[in-house]
C-alpha cells in the first residue's frame, strides 16, 4: 500500500483529535501502519515550540512572530517525523498542518496567504498532504464542545471570541473551495462513529 500523508483540519471543537485516533485504528485494521501526530508538535523540537505558542496571554506574540514559530515547528516536524515515516512506508495522520497557519495567521491574522506559503517553502520545501479532511460543525455546537474541552482553561487560540472562530471557519471553507482535489469537507455532527465512517469514505480512493 502506498504511504499517504493525511491531515485533519478545522476550527476549535470540531473533534479533530478524537477523530484522528479513531480513524487511525480503523485504517490499521485495513492494513497500513499509521503514525499519529499533531501540530504544533510532533517532534521533540516542535513540542518545545508548542508550549511557547499555546501558553500565555492571547497577545503574547505578534502575528509575525507567531507565524515564524509555527513555521519553525513545522520544519522540524516534517524533517524528523513525517517524511521518515513515509519513507518507511507508513501512513501519517496529522492533527493540523499548513492550512491551519494559512487560516489562523494568514487570513484571519492578516499576514496574507502568500506570506505563510513563503515561510512554508523555506522551512518545509512546500511539502503538502495527499489528502486534507476538513471537519465542519455548526458554530454553536463547536463552541459548546470547546467549552467542555477547555473546562480547566483554554489555550491562546481557544480563548478567542466567537467572531474570531467564525472567521477561522470561513477561512477553511475558502481553502477547501480553492483546492477541491486535495480537500474533502466532512460533516462533524452526529455520533463519533458516524463521523469516523465519513472520514474513511473520504479516503477510500487512496487505500
Amino acid at each position: 500500500m502506498i504511504p499517504r500523508f493525511v491531515t485533519l483540519e478545522g476550527g476549535e471543537g470540531v473533534g479533530k483529535s478524537t477523530q484522528l485516533k479513531a480513524l487511525a485504528e480503523v485504517l490499521r485494521a485495513r492494513g497500513p501502519a499509521v503514525v499519529e501526530t499533531r501540530e504544533p508538535g510532533g517532534s521533540p523540537g516542535a513540542e518545545a515550540i508548542r508550549s511557547l505558542l499555546l501558553q500565555g496571554d492571547i497577545d503574547r506574540w505578534t502575528g509575525e512572530a507567531e507565524a515564524l514559530l509555527f513555521a519553525a515547528a513545522r520544519s522540524d516536524h516534517v524533517t524528523r517525523t513525517i517524511k521518515p515515516a513515509l519513507d518507511r512506508g507508513q501512513w501519517v495522520l496529522c492533527d493540523r498542518f499548513l492550512d491551519s497557519s494559512i487560516a489562523y495567521q494568514g487570513m484571519v491574522g492578516g499576514l496574507g496567504v502568500e506570506a505563510i506559503r513563503r515561510l512554508h517553502a523555506i522551512g518545509s520545501g512546500g511539502f503538502l498532504p495527499d489528502r486534507t479532511l476538513l471537519l465542519r460543525l455548526d458554530g454553536d455546537e463547536a463552541a459548546a464542545r470547546t467549552r467542555r474541552r477547555d473546562a480547566d482553561g483554554a489555550d491562546r487560540f481557544g480563548a478567542r471570541d466567537a467572531a474570531y472562530h467564525a472567521g477561522i471557519a470561513a477561512a477553511f471553507d475558502r481553502l477547501a473551495a480553492e483546492e477541491p482535489e486535495r480537500f474533502r469537507v466532512i460533516d462533524a455532527a452526529g455520533e463519533a462513529e458516524t463521523v469516523t465512517k465519513r472520514l474513511l469514505a473520504a479516503l477510500e480512493d487512496l487505500l
